[in-house]
């Protein structure tokens, strides 16, 4: 066996130069990924921190953008919804001012005084009322005679009756014969 041995060493030294020249080529190889893997790791690291800041940037830009867009668009609803509104006011409004000048008219049908009608009587009644005080207290002063107070007091109620016009114009002149017919 001991020969077979330096059989084969003789045969290797042959080889070795061989063999130690693929030994080296491939530790150089090694070493060379080695190497390489270490500059892409710190130039890996570098990119992905590149690559995060622009992420960080577009976000940015990109979330800016959208707020301004979704202020724009919450303006726009706003003023649409202000002028839509607007226009519904308008129209009920108008529907308003229908619904009564209907109303009026029914009423005035009817013979319903406006109040328009009512006051202008009120300030008639009033005026009615000096005008009265003032007789009496004249035809206390003349002592003329119970004929004339009545003959005064029926021209201060027929002209009482003469302001009230369209609807209650028929019930004025019913008020009126009523009037003619008390005794005073």
């Amino acid at each position: 066996m001991v020969t077979k041995l330096q059989k084969t060493n003789s045969s290797r030294k042959g080889v070795l130069p061989l063999t130690g020249s693929v030994k080296d080529s491939a530790q150089q190889i090694w070493q060379a990924g080695l190497g390489a893997f270490n500059k892409a790791q710190a130039e890996g690291t570098k990119a992905i921190e590149a690559l995060i800041k622009e992420g960080v940037s577009m976000q940015r830009r990109t979330q800016s953008v959208a707020e301004e867009k979704i202020s724009e668009a919450s303006n726009k609803m706003s003023s649409m919804a202000t002028d839509i509104s607007s226009k519904a006011s308008g129209q009920w409004d108008k529907l308003e001012s229908i619904f009564e000048d209907r109303v009026a008219k029914a009423l005035n049908k009817l013979g319903v005084p406006s109040a328009k009608d009512v006051s202008v009587l009120i300030a008639r009644i009033d005026e009615l009322n000096r005008s009265v005080q003032k007789l009496s207290a004249k035809s206390s002063a003349s002592k003329a005679g119970p004929k004339a107070a009545r003959t005064a007091t029926a021209k201060v109620v027929s002209s009482a009756t003469n302001v009230v016009t369209k609807p209650g114009a028929k019930r004025a002149s019913a008020r009126k014969s009523a009037v003619d017919h008390q005794p005073i």
